[in-house]
């Protein structure tokens, strides 16, 4: 029986049933979907607990008899030779899956490691770069004596412009 015709031969909700069952932690079997498989001995533990919560008992204190854990024969499926086909050819897909993931990091690797090698031949360019540059600024330093250095920040002074004034307009 599943858990909503548990619910409405007891009288209450499919939730109510499911917190029952897992607040108490009653083993109840399920079915290949995971809901909940209902047996007559099932039914009879829930009707316990649910006369109990009627006189008041709060639903941490029910107690109920505990069943055994059910046991049950499991059909060995290794003998079955559709089961072992489909068993090898998974193992074969993860063979294969490996090996394709192994070469997929190798290729990385090695594309990684090749623009690693083209970065350090830049850098290498770019320092031979940096040293004809300092080497032509100390040939230059070199080749300007420090007394033929030209000063642009000397203030030159400035003559009297009445005086130009007056020269030029006498010649004088």
């Amino acid at each position: 029986m599943n858990t909503s015709a548990v619910a409405k031969l007891l009288g209450v909700s499919s939730s109510t049933i499911q917190r029952w069952v897992k607040q108490m932690e009653l083993q109840m079997e399920r079915n290949e979907l995971g809901h909940y498989s209902f047996t007559d001995e099932d039914i009879q533990l829930l009707k316990q607990v649910q006369e109990q919560l009627k006189r008041g008992v709060m639903l941490q204190d029910v107690t109920v008899e505990r069943k055994k854990t059910r046991t049950g024969v499991v059909k060995s499926a290794r003998n079955d030779p559709i089961t072992e086909k489909l068993l090898t050819r998974i193992n074969e897909f993860e063979q294969r899956l490996n090996k394709k993931a192994d070469d997929v990091v190798s290729y990385q690797l090695l594309q990684h490691r090749r623009e690693i090698e083209e970065l350090q031949a830049e850098v290498d360019k770019l320092n031979k770069k940096i040293e004809c540059l300092e080497e032509g600024i100390r040939k230059e330093n070199q080749r300007v004596p420090s007394d033929h250095v030209l000063i642009f920040d000397k203030e030159v002074p400035r003559k009297n412009k009445r005086k130009n004034l007056i020269t030029s307009l006498f010649g004088f």
